[in-house]
């Protein structure tokens, strides 16, 4: 039997169930944070392994959310569905990470496989060598290494956007209209969407490790090194982190507090819609990145510039440092824009919420607390007292802030996802007369 549709309303009103809400995820990511990623804590396993858990937690969470609609728990009520929700998270994502990519794909691919590589190390002494360079256990191991670690990572910033713009800017096309139930439809997109993911690692990310171990460890004839090289000014994968994670910025951005816009002015039918917007998309992330690089240059200081000028020849680590920087940039948005749409209900001074008026209301107060959120970090040394930085001492160069922002919308998106905002909103539910709006993405 199909759930009766819900209406959710806000339990103390608004702006203050949106307040109480964000502190309570704030609090519960701190604490989580401080668990197991600070180093003043009792795990401290900063960053690695545990980032490499949180991204996949978060696809997993996609999957089961955005695609199999909470296939088969839709129907129980909460908290019992949240938790039964999130229990499966874990063990998804662990199948995932130890059995797929490790011990499936890890049949073909070692750069996939942590524990490939600490074993063929292992076997060999103790490191591997390849064209008279060594790769040792110890740097396989190490949190500054795990390089499989890292590629996995990889493959879900990938996932981020290549799993939900099916759904966002083509409307789940192929796969939608069509009288496909669950888990039939879910699994259907699932499988679509792992092709089109499959097709933007390879040609994006595969590249950057063909270059790791084939020329600084090695030799390759069956990788090819980065394309981008000629483009960028360097061949490390933060060129494509600096604009992929702008990409799923405003992807996330026109699903929450855009309400769709601006891509509703395109009236073709799909997926002619979805491939426009696509195009749009990925312009407008690359001149985002662009603005990005320039303006920090404006602010960030004089001596870390020039110190990373001298770091590398040709500036290659000033630019790579900046392309990276330009995806922390684009992080500090995440808790603005989905606290402002999940738990603020998209507010704004104008009647209409999907006004243009609004549109732009948001925007701008979106990147405002953005702002905001940068200094915080920076300025006020959150990284340092909150945090528990162990990279301070230099400040902007490490990416810790990208981390923390992942970290910190997770509480609010399994709220949102699995618990379906309780116990911050009260669940209504109407036997008749719901009205079918824009899908229900996050």
């Amino acid at each position: 039997m199909a759930a009766l549709p819900e209406e959710l309303k806000a339990r103390w009103g608004q702006p203050l169930t949106g307040i109480i809400s964000l502190i309570t995820f704030t609090v519960i990511a701190w604490i989580l944070w401080y668990i197991f990623s600070d180093p003043r804590g009792p795990v401290h396993s900063f960053p690695y392994p545990f980032v490499l858990y949180l991204a996949m937690m978060i696809l997993v969470g996609l999957w089961q959310h955005m695609f199999l609609g909470d296939w088969p728990f839709q129907n129980m009520s909460q908290p019992t569905r949240g938790i039964i929700l999130t229990v499966m998270n874990l063990v998804i994502v662990w199948f995932m990470i130890h059995v797929v990519f490790y011990r499936i794909l890890g049949l073909g691919f070692n750069f996939l496989s942590e524990s490939n590589l600490e074993q063929m190390a292992a076997a060999s002494g103790g490191k591997l060598v390849a064209a008279g360079k060594e790769l040792s256990l110890e740097k396989l191991t190490a949190s500054s290494g795990r390089f499989a670690e890292r590629a996995v990572v990889c493959f879900v910033l990938i996932g981020f956007y290549s799993y939900p713009f099916v759904t966002i800017l083509f409307g789940k096309w192929p796969v939608r209209p069509s009288d496909l139930t669950q888990p039939q439809a879910g699994l259907l997109e699932l499988s679509w969407c792992s092709l089109w993911t499959l097709f933007f690692y390879t040609i994006l990310i595969v590249p950057f490790w063909g270059f790791f171990y084939g020329q600084a460890f090695g030799d390759s004839f069956g990788f090819n090194f980065p394309w981008w090289t000629g483009i960028a000014g360097i061949n490390h994968v933060h060129w494509v982190f600096g604009w992929w994670e702008w990409m799923i910025i405003i992807l996330f951005m026109t699903a929450n507090v855009w309400r769709m816009k601006p891509w509703t002015l395109i009236t073709l039918p799909q997926p002619w819609k979805g491939l426009v917007s696509f195009v749009f998309n990925v312009v407008l992330a690359y001149i985002l990145a662009l603005i990005s690089i320039k303006l920090s240059q404006l602010w960030l200081p004089h001596e870390l510039l020039e110190e990373l000028k001298k770091a590398k020849p040709n500036d290659a680590e000033l630019i790579r440092f900046l392309w990276y920087h330009a995806a922390e940039i684009a992080g500090f948005t995440l808790i603005p824009f989905l606290a402002w749409h999940h738990y603020f209900d998209d507010m704004a001074p104008m009647s209409d919420k999907d006004s243009w008026g609004a549109f732009w209301f948001r925007t701008i107060g979106v990147l405002l607390l953005a702002a905001v959120n940068y200094l915080v970090f920076y300025s006020l040394g959150w990284g340092q007292w909150g945090l528990g930085n162990q990279h301070w001492e230099h400040n902007y160069l490490h990416g810790e802030s990208l981390v923390w922002n992942f970290w910190w919308i997770i509480p609010l998106l399994w709220n949102e996802w699995f618990f379906h905002k309780w116990p911050f909103y009260t669940h209504e539910t109407h036997a008749v007369g719901h009205a079918l709006g824009r899908p229900a993405v996050t």
